[in-house]
């Protein structure tokens, strides 16, 4: 069975998820209403991005990358 990837990297991959879905929720909020979004519901919008980025990446798994390969062929 192959690793899962770290848990510092699919956190952080998560947080940038968070971020960036907040954000387009802000974006398209203040464009539509003229009124900036309110931060509670930024934050459960974020949260809600949150929850199937981190279960697709509980299922990710990394690749081993051809360096490794190669180098395990000239043995």
């Amino acid at each position: 069975m192959r690793p899962m990837l770290p848990i510092w990297q699919r956190l952080l991959l998560t947080i940038v998820a968070m971020l960036a879905a907040s954000w387009i929720a802000g974006l398209l909020w203040n464009s539509v209403f003229s009124f900036p979004l309110p931060g509670f519901v930024a934050g459960m919008i974020g949260g809600l991005a949150a929850l199937p980025c981190w279960e697709l990446l509980k299922r990710l798994r990394p690749r081993e990358g051809r360096m490794r390969r190669s180098t395990m062929d000239r043995r």
